[in-house]
């Protein structure tokens, strides 16, 4: 299977999803639930154009090489620094193809058989989680448990099925607070205190990371509650119109954070090139998210694969083009903005 293969075989499997050529915003625009932005939906549309303004700066006079892609993070060793992104109630905005239990049962085992992690999404439904971490535990906990900021009694049993599941590191998406979608539900979702955050990350037995942090000064707090990462996220656009683009946040991030936490961004970021611009801002690694959806409704396991792979070899192209032999040779005076 190729990649236009994969795009034709989602196509109509989605729901309200079109599975687009480049998977940019602009045609489900506010559209949710669906795969859409909250309000203008502009958000999504920025996040995409915001890496597209970046450019590469090309440097082939150097020693021949073979990119080295690999990723050293919390102990464990991956083939490419980027990772699939954490996505939920799959059958609300996605169709009724699969349910959060099917679609993680897919992406986790796949993700790791493709030298990568899944970032799993989390729900009001207990079984999400339950399926989530287990089948995380049957991978030899490689995929990272991504619980939403619930009151603390269902942060507590959800984190405690994580930890069972071996996971190598566990997650919260402190912006989902504001998803229109989880207002008013049962457990209930809000905001969380630096303080509450410390006792979080202090239980969550690994390294604990913050999905969800735009500026530099959150990006501080994250840092204080004991956050070994943090993801710079707007939530894909879902939670507030009128959000800067994760690209423009990325570097003050990186600045504020200074080294104290691993660094990671998602948003927008849909090739290898992406994922080399990203580094060179200061990034430790990426999520995507919305390409990997497409991944298992169009091919399953080989749509993971195929996906994974497309990303890769545009990496290590945009490396060999650009004189980074490995990722800490990825610097910021090979991007121009």
């Amino acid at each position: 299977m190729n990649y236009e293969e994969l795009l034709q075989a989602a196509r109509g499997q989605m729901g309200p999803c079109h599975a687009c050529p480049v998977c940019n915003g602009r045609a489900c625009g506010g559209n949710i639930p669906g795969p859409g932005a909250k309000g203008s939906g502009t958000v999504a549309i920025r996040n995409f154009d915001a890496w597209r303004s970046v450019r590469l700066n090309m440097d082939t006079i150097h020693e021949n090489f073979t990119p080295d892609t690999r990723l050293q993070l919390f102990g464990r060793t991956f083939k490419y620094p980027f990772f699939a992104g954490p996505v939920g109630a799959m059958a609300l905005h996605y169709g009724d193809k699969y349910n959060d239990m099917d679609y993680n049962s897919i992406l986790v085992p796949a993700c790791a058989a493709a030298g990568i992690a899944a970032f799993t999404g989390d729900g009001t439904n207990p079984k999400v989680m339950e399926g989530a971490t287990a089948a995380i535990a049957a991978n030899g906990g490689f995929g990272i448990p991504t619980v939403k900021p619930w009151d603390n009694a269902t942060v507590a049993q959800k984190m405690a099925m994580a930890r069972e599941s071996g996971c190598f590191a566990l997650a919260m998406d402190i912006d989902a607070a504001g998803l229109p979608f989880l207002q008013n539900l049962t457990p209930p979702a809000g905001s969380k205190t630096v303080e509450q955050l410390q006792e979080i990350a202090h239980e969550a037995g690994v390294p604990f990371i913050l999905k969800g942090i735009m500026t530099a000064k959150g990006a501080e707090k994250a840092v204080q509650a004991g956050a070994a990462g943090i993801v710079v996220s707007n939530h894909g656009g879902r939670v507030l119109d009128d959000c800067a683009a994760t690209e423009e946040v990325l570097p003050e991030i990186v600045a504020a954070v200074a080294g104290r936490a691993k660094v990671f961004v998602d948003g927008g970021i849909r090739t290898g090139g992406d994922v080399f611009k990203a580094l060179a801002l200061g990034a430790d690694a990426v999520l995507i998210a919305r390409p990997y959806v497409t991944a298992v409704y169009g091919g399953g396991a080989e749509g993971v694969a195929c996906l994974t792979e497309k990303l890769g070899a545009e990496l290590a192209d945009t490396m060999r083009l650009c004189g980074a032999a490995t990722l800490a040779d990825i610097s910021r005076d090979m991007v121009r903005i």
